[in-house]
């Protein structure tokens, strides 16, 4: 293994040996550890370090000598530019063996809890066209490739309507095929781009804050319905129109066809007004005989048939018997909520978004559930000692947060609650360790059971049973 200290250091025949946080493969030199993306376990490439830290490098490959046994074609065009399904490289059953040690060591590490032995994984029966949301950025500068800017000759630089480049707010790579929603997705993308270059509609500058076409968002179900919501920067009646009218005249299949003026810096939608153009407001999905419905602002699993799985985890652990009082925090459309309402016997569900606590409400009514009882709000404020003393002091609380985990005071008033048994759904196992070590006081871990909901990437849903000691 050879060095060159010149710059930042360069190593050779490296030897890649894990996968460890967001999904970096690991490597060591000299006793410490490189992270670098790209390669798998079994590697030998050679590194140019990046970045330099104390403890640890951040290098990139510039070479792989060896390419390891266990090591797969990926079957997307975009792979290795686009920052989604890193791991297609992998195989699907490496895949879950990294997830489930990817808990095992978080919750070890960062939790530092007494664990039972984990569950093994649950995988996902399907590995391509999983996903029911996706939401593809317009850009008036295309991400050109290093294959595109090797070639001579002019390079075409239309607009780009696909992802972002990792790290890069203002960089869009172009999809032509995305393997993570079905073909219909892909027709009304690619479609799109076409007509906006044809009749000269301005992609999106996010620098300079100008340009006519922003984001379009595409929602599909299981009950075969589809949304498209299309964000536009700036009102501009007649060339709205003509792309709606084109979308409707295209794609008949479109059951809720949407859009919203967005003028704001940043491209979340919660905050604004969304116009129904075409067909309903909604699309609904079903699980289990019962039906939800989803609008264009509420939360839903983007696995479908692996929230059904995930969610039927959460039920078991809650061990329901009719008779207990259910506090379903971060509960979004009201998903679980519904889902354990014929098995408890009062459902109280809380979310911070008001639109997704209507469509709760309504989905309650829709399925003839007359348990179930929601509130929007911030759940620091709304989960108070008051409130539970009005709606009961629960005996199971499912908690499903986002990425961030629960906020301390959430964790206080759980513990103040004293529940039986705490159900906590989490899509980031560090947070829910973190989260763990603080509920560790009265409460220890009686299972663990982690779900994979995307497949071909490092993220990894986990379920945990905590029981009142």
């Amino acid at each position: 293994m050879g060095r060159n200290r010149k710059n930042k250091p360069f190593f050779e025949n490296v030897l890649i040996t894990d996968i460890g946080a967001e999904g970096m493969a690991i490597a060591k030199v000299d006793d410490l550890v490189v992270f670098v993306p790209q390669v798998i376990p079994g590697d030998v490439c050679d590194l140019q370090v990046t970045r330099q830290r104390k403890r640890f490098y951040e290098a990139k490959v510039v070479r792989i000598n060896n390419y390891s046994d266990d090591r797969v074609t990926p079957f997307c065009t975009h792979f290795g530019v686009c920052g989604g399904c890193k791991w297609q490289n992998l195989p699907y059953e490496k895949q879950l063996f990294y997830k489930q040690k990817q808990v095992s060591d978080q919750l070890s590490r960062i939790g530092k809890v007494e664990l039972p032995e984990i569950a093994p994984i649950i995988g996902s029966e399907k590995t391509t066209f999983y996903r029911n949301k996706l939401e593809f950025t317009f850009s008036n500068q295309r991400w050109l490739t290093t294959e595109e800017i090797s070639r001579q000759g002019d390079i075409a630089r239309e607009g780009a309507l696909g992802f972002h480049i990792p790290g890069l707010f203002d960089k869009v790579l172009n999809i032509e095929t995305c393997w993570l929603q079905s073909d219909l997705s892909n027709a009304i993308r690619n479609q799109i781009r076409k007509y906006a270059v044809s009749n000269g509609l301005d992609f999106f500058d996010i620098r300079n804050q100008q340009g006519f076409l922003r984001n379009i968002i595409i929602r599909t179900s299981s009950t075969g319905e589809v949304m498209l919501i299309v964000v536009f920067y700036q009102e501009d009646v007649e060339k709205r129109k003509g792309l709606l009218n084109m979308i409707t005249e295209k794609f008949p299949g479109i059951t809720s066809l949407l859009y919203v003026i967005n003028t704001k810096g940043n491209d979340t939608i919660t905050d604004q007004e969304i116009i129904t153009y075409k067909g309903n407001a909604f699309i609904f999905e079903q699980m289990e005989g019962l039906r939800f419905k989803i609008g264009p602002k509420s939360f839903y699993q983007t696995n479908s048939e692996q929230a059904y799985n995930l969610y039927k985890v959460a039920r078991d652990f809650a061990q329901l018997t009719g008779n207990e009082i259910v506090y379903d925090l971060y509960t979004g459309t009201g998903t679980i909520a519904n889902f354990v309402a014929r098995f408890a016997k009062k459902v109280v569900g809380i979310e911070y978004v008001p639109e997704a606590i209507d469509d709760a409400v309504i989905n309650s009514s829709l399925n003839g559930i007359e348990n179930t009882l929601f509130f929007a709000g911030d759940m620091k404020k709304v989960l108070s000692a008051s409130f539970i003393e009005t709606h009961g002091r629960p005996d199971v609380i499912i908690t499903d947060p986002p990425r961030a985990g629960m906020d301390a005071p959430v964790v206080e008033t759980i513990l103040s609650a004293a529940p039986k048994r705490i159900v906590y759904v989490s899509c980031n196992p560090a947070t829910q360790a973190r989260d763990l070590l603080l509920l560790d006081e009265k409460y220890r871990v009686a299972a663990v059971q982690p779900v994979d909901m995307f497949p071909h990437t490092h993220h990894v849903e986990n379920v945990v049973l905590l029981i009142k000691r």
